[in-house]
């Protein structure tokens, strides 16, 4: 997520289009799939972790609508495909803003032209790398009443933020922007996952427009300070108030969904 427009480069694996594909989407390049398909020959359960990503982001949407939130920010929102967060929001609270953000200017043309609509949907260029940004962006303030309960969603984009970019510093700083009964959605990578897996996509992502930084359960946790987690706190992707057809992927190993997801309220 970058200031400046990264421009089109179909050479160079991209992230929103790999998570496409695991997705089983048609916005990629032949440079995608073999990418995605290096990770798939040691870790095939990525295409099951990233629905279960998808599952979890819904089902937090909806958690989050039905106490009332009818804001949304969704930051790092990737390509437009189905149940998107507008959707979801407003089959439980048809009055839901949401504003969508990303720095990838393809996923911008795709969510500008899919996604955004007369008054009630956004969609905004901007880099998590820089939350004050972001926060004070006149199309950010015009779309959400900030002195009210906003829910931000980062749902697998933290994991893109090295250590260099200061993620703490990025967490406080979306935190102390937020009205107390704000919430947080994350989901991110962690290195405590199969280590076969943890091996093949850190490396294979080293060579695509954003590397990877998979966190330890411990590091996650730290980034989650000064939330306080709804039950069932920090979690696999399929364990968190689970539809039954969540489960089935991941019924005996929730640790094969790659992925740790929670919750957090702003007291």
């Amino acid at each position: 997520m970058e200031r400046e427009s990264l421009g089109f480069d179909p050479n160079t694996p991209n992230v929103a289009r790999l998570y496409d594909y695991y997705l089983g989407g048609k916005d990629h390049f032949p440079a995608d799939r073999r990418a995605a398909e290096r990770i798939l020959r040691v870790a095939p359960e990525v295409r099951a972790a990233a629905r279960a990503n998808r599952a979890f982001l819904g089902r937090a949407v909806r958690f989050l609508a039905g106490l009332g939130v009818t804001q949304f920010l969704d930051i790092g929102t990737g390509l437009p495909t189905r149940d998107n967060v507008h959707e979801v929001a407003r089959a439980v609270a048809p009055e839901s803003k949401v504003v969508y953000v990303d720095r990838d200017p393809v996923v911008l043309v795709h969510a500008r032209a899919l996604l955004a609509d007369s008054g009630q949907t956004t969609v905004v260029e901007g880099d998590l790398r820089d939350p004050h940004d972001i926060m004070k962006n006149p199309d950010v303030v015009g779309a959400l009443d900030f002195d009210q309960p906003v829910g931000v969603l980062l749902v697998a984009i933290m994991h893109f933020i090295g250590e260099a970019d200061d993620p703490v510093r990025i967490m406080t700083a979306i935190r102390e922007s937020l009205a107390p009964g704000s919430y947080l959605v994350m989901s991110h990578g962690t290195s405590d996952a199969r280590s076969a897996a943890v091996t093949r996509a850190t490396d294979v992502y080293r060579r695509t427009d954003a590397p990877l930084t998979l966190r330890s359960r411990h590091r996650i946790e730290e980034l989650l300070a000064g939330w306080e987690l709804v039950e069932p706190g920090l979690t696999w992707l399929p364990q968190w108030r689970p539809d039954q057809a969540d489960l089935i992927d991941f019924a005996d190993h929730p640790e094969s969904s790659l992925v740790l997801c929670g919750v957090g309220r702003k007291s």
